[in-house]
């Protein structure tokens, strides 16, 4: 028998997703690649991963806490989305080449 899934959108953990995804896409660019895409894909790379985590997340059935930080498991939720997003990324061959620090 096939289960269904049922997602719950809460306005408050969306924009915390959102919130979280511009500094977690950031750092995500620079554990996978080495160097940021540049200011607006580091965004945008953040809040898909985000929302993409926090989603899978939730249809998965996947709950994380920190006690006193409630903050802090939305940013780690979001953060492995931005890197999974990221890894897919460079499978699809975008963002897979290190720039040359003696480049400009």
């Amino acid at each position: 028998m096939v289960g269904v899934v049922t997602i719950t959108l809460d306005p408050y953990q969306i924009l915390v997703w959102a919130l979280v995804g511009l500094v977690v896409g950031f750092l995500a660019t620079r554990v996978m690649l080495g160097h940021g895409l540049g200011v607006g894909a580091d965004i945008v790379v953040g809040l898909i991963g985000a929302l993409a985590g926090g989603f899978l997340a939730q249809i998965f059935g996947v709950t994380l806490s920190v006690p006193r930080a409630p903050l802090a498991a939305e940013a780690i939720i979001a953060f492995l989305g931005a890197i999974v997003l990221l890894a897919m990324l460079r499978l699809f061959g975008l963002g897979g080449r290190r720039r040359s620090p003696l480049r400009r």
